[in-house]
This record gives C-alpha cells, structure tokens and sequence, in this order.
C-alpha cells in the first residue's frame, strides 16, 4: 500500500523537481514547513480514504464515488476523472518523448512508442500486473532518487553557483500553508484511483496503516528534494527540470542516472492513469479488459506527440480543481459516518 502511494505521486511532475520548486521552494524559508505540512496531510488523506474504503466496502474508485458523492454527482465526478487520466496518459507518453529528445538526444517517437510498449505489457495481468511493476519499479526508482537526492542536499559542492534570495513578482510568502494544501489536492485523484485498487489485496488495518506510512514517505521525499534544490536558489529557478540540473551539478553520469529516474517516474504515472481509465472504460463497455487497454493506450498516440509543456498547462491545472473536490468530499463523508454512528 506504502509503494502504491510511492509510486501514484512520485510521477515525472515529482521527479523532475518543477512541482517542488512550485509549492514549496519559492516560498523558502517557510517552504521548509510546507513540505512537514504536506507530509502530514498525505498520511492524514490515506489513512481517512482507506478507513472509508473500509467501512464502506468498496472495491475500487467509481464506487467510492458514489458512496461520497451520491449517484448523479458521483457518475459526473466519475466521467470527469475518466477523461483526467486518459488525458494524463497522453501527457505522461508526451513526457516519455520529451527525455529522449532533450535529453538521450533520440527520437521522440521512440521514446513515445517505448512507453507505450511498458504500460501495455506491464498492465496486461490487469492489477496483478499493476501490483508486479509497482513493486519492481517504485522500490529502484525511491532508491536511486534517495541516493541522488541525498548526495544533492548534504554533500555537493555550490560554491561555484550564485545564490540568493528568491524573488518572484507573483507569489506572495504568506501563502506557503495553502500551497502544501493545493499540493496534496493536486496529487491526491490519482493517488485515490490506486489506493483503492489496492484494498482489496490487503487487510484493512494494513491498508491504513500502509496509506499513512506512504504519505509520511512523500512528505520525507519532499523535505529531501526541497532541502536539495534550495541550495540552488535563485538559479534553480530558471529550469523546467530543476532536478537534471542539481543531479548534472554533482557529475554528469549522475544526471543521465537521473534520467533514467525520471523516465521511471514517467512509467509509473502512466501505469496507474492507464489502468484507473481502461478497468473502468472496460466496465462500462463491457469490451474484454485487454483489447480495451490495446485501444485506449492506441487512442492515446495522436495528443501524445503535442507539446509536453502545453498538455501539462491545459491538464493540471483542472486535476487541481478535481484533486479539491475529491478531498473534501472525502473529508465530509467521513465526518458524516462518524457522526450518524456516535447517534446510533
């Protein structure tokens, strides 16, 4: 359950750096306290939505929808988060493209057509195989992040790097406690489609337990990365991938080490994107679920060969708004449960 949390957020967004500097390192120094804030509110979200997943007996995501939303809100939120991870599919193969040709300096194409080659191999057992590549990839990912990021934040030199304060004219420092907020919204609908799938192979207890130790985990990943990249402030700021920069700071072999990293990061969100959309796509249509992951990975292609940056600017920032949604109905659900049986 930890490693499904692990890999759900820790995504290219996450690996690449750009979502650290974001929501919390232009806000240093109290971006410090953003990153525990954030941690504490990744356990708090996975241990409340398998304690609902629990009591509530739900198998996966769209029926959890349901229990919090209601059945028409429910199937509105449903729809909308489909169409979310098919587009995050799009963006994370686009991605894929985008590090072979900025930074393996090969095709595009071929770095579009391998991942869609992983995910449709690796999805093929359906969870099973979603369980066998979490497990197998997120383990050598977070360790190879953890020595990189670890190296980055205590030990590599920036005495040749010019420092100083942050200084952007659209971010005002008082707002570091609603960033972490908007943070753990941001990542929490994709995080929500995994975790519930995983329940099912678990004991409850042993998934909420699981869900908090993966949320304290991330928000340690975030202190490191944010304790690694402030280092570099204000040059850090000027790249789309901070991360490649830190890592090329420390030697160059460790920065295409990264790079690996971080195309691993890529796999793993498409990974849970393409199995949340097919199980459901399949459900509804009835259709085998392997030939709809064939048609749903095949129907990707075309946007995935758009700009990266481009699909991410029209993506997120709606996932954002759904990521709110979702925790708060979640949280007054909760509470309402609570309540109705303290009455009984």
């Amino acid at each position: 359950m930890a490693l499904a949390y692990l890999g759900a957020v820790i995504g290219a967004g996450f690996a690449s750096g750009q979502e650290i500097v974001q929501f919390f390192v232009i806000y240093h120094p109290r971006g410090w306290w953003g990153t525990v804030i954030a941690g504490i509110l990744f356990a708090l979200m996975g241990g409340v939505l398998l304690y609902l997943c629990s009591i509530t007996r739900v198998g996966n995501y769209q029926q959890l929808l349901q229990v919090v939303f209601g059945s028409r809100a429910g199937k509105a939120v449903d729809v909308c988060l489909s169409l979310f991870l098919f587009a995050g599919i799009c963006v994370m193969f686009s991605a894929s493209g985008a590090v072979f040709e900025e930074h393996l300096y090969l095709s595009k194409a071929l770095g579009v057509f391998l991942a869609y080659a992983c995910v449709l191999v690796l999805l093929a057992g359906g969870i099973r195989g979603l369980v066998f590549s979490y497990n197998l990839l997120v383990p050598l990912k977070i360790l190879l992040l953890l020595l990189i990021v670890g190296c980055a934040a205590f030990f590599a030199d920036t005495g040749t790097i010019p420092t100083g304060e942050v200084s952007i004219s659209w971010h005002r420092i008082e707002y570091w406690g609603l960033a972490a907020v908007l943070y753990v919204a941001y990542n929490f609908a994709l995080a929500m489609v995994v975790l519930c799938e995983y329940r099912v192979l678990v004991r409850p207890a042993e998934g909420i337990l699981g869900a908090v130790l993966g949320g304290l985990m991330l928000g340690g990943m975030a202190l490191l990365y944010y304790l690694a990249m402030v280092r570099y402030v204000p040059v850090i700021l000027n790249y789309e991938v901070p991360m490649l920069f830190v890592a090329g700071n420390i030697s160059v072999p460790v920065k295409f080490t990264y790079v690996i990293v971080l195309w691993i990061g890529i796999i793993t969100t498409a990974l849970a994107d393409a199995y949340g959309f097919t199980q459901r796509l399949a459900a509804f249509t009835g259709i085998s679920y392997r030939f709809t992951l064939l048609l749903v990975l095949t129907a990707a292609l075309p946007l995935s060969f758009q700009s990266f940056s481009s699909l991410v600017a029209a993506v997120y920032p709606l996932f954002g708004v759904l990521g709110l949604v979702l925790v708060a109905g979640i949280l007054v659900r909760v509470v309402s449960l609570r309540t109705l049986t303290k009455k009984q």
